[in-house]
């Protein structure tokens, strides 16, 4: 079974350096902010070093890139700065992946902050319709959230919503996050297909593009949203390799966002290749 594995790196030193660093951990996928995760403008264009790291890319077999918007984007806030900002970054950021053909840009849908769930949803889906609204070579990924006070997504119902209220099957999909959708309250550990059966009825498993690999420090429903390293939490590794080696997901980018180091990344992708081949 073919597993693209890999783990969320700093581009900080460029984009053929992280493929580098990437390699040197067995990693076959990675996932990056493409600005500083807090806001902030984005990094120089290198036309070069993007070329190089795509040659490097191919040479590996890489499978797609996951590109994370910055914590700060909030298309669903009550404040025209933080709107004008989200219309902002994720159109600098979908033009700046055209040079990244065939990645996905993740975000987080955003929170309510009070106005209400239909509110927040409404605001993310016209959001969604004017940000898509392009010609694009890459696919936006709406993340399962934890439920962490007013954040839209915490059930795959709303998630649902928003991608029927766009319409946009080709360039709009589901990034599964482990430890947001246990924390959100749906038990992974003890009733795994389920889930999964609920996922693929309520949003459909078509749209699921990539997972956030994560174990939790907290157990389900606590919607506290603290992430674990692998067999360090309550999901254990028998949840995760499970998990990861269903024949669906076999073409699916799988990041780790676990707490710990390029050292600790490579330890998991070993555990987890020698896991999943068991």
């Amino acid at each position: 079974m073919k597993q693209y594995l890999g783990a969320h790196l700093s581009v900080g030193k460029g984009y053929k350096d992280i493929v580098e660093r990437a390699i040197a951990i067995d990693a076959n996928t990675f996932a990056f902010f493409l600005r500083n995760p807090r806001g902030g403008s984005m990094r120089a264009l290198d036309e070069a070093d993007l070329a190089a790291a795509r040659e490097l890319m191919a040479e590996h077999n890489f499978g797609p890139l996951v590109a994370h918007a910055p914590y700060t984007m909030n298309p669903a806030g009550n404040k025209e700065s933080v709107l004008e900002f989200a219309d902002l970054a994720m159109s600098e950021d979908l033009t700046r992946l055209d040079y990244l053909p065939g990645s996905y840009y993740n975000f987080h849908p955003g929170s309510h902050v009070g106005q209400g769930a239909t509110k927040g949803i409404e605001k993310i889906s016209e959001f969604l319709k004017r940000m898509l609204d392009r010609e694009l070579r890459s696919v936006v990924l709406l993340e399962t959230m934890a439920g962490k006070g007013t954040e839209i997504g915490r059930s795959f119902e709303e998630l649902a919503q928003i991608i029927e209220n766009v319409n946009r099957p080709d360039v709009l999909g589901v990034c599964f996050d482990t430890c947001h959708v246990a924390d959100s309250g749906y038990d992974l550990k003890n009733d795994l297909d389920a889930v999964i059966e609920e996922f693929d009825q309520v949003i459909g498993l078509e749209h699921l593009k990539a997972l956030h690999i994560n174990d939790s420090l907290n157990e389900v429903g606590s919607r506290k949203d603290r992430h674990a390293r692998l067999g360090e939490g309550t999901l254990g590794w028998d949840t995760i390799v499970k998990l990861i080696t269903k024949p669906e997901f076999e073409n699916i980018p799988k990041i780790l966002e676990t707490p710990t180091d390029e050292a600790g990344y490579a330890e998991e992708i070993k555990e987890l290749r020698q896991r999943s081949r068991q």
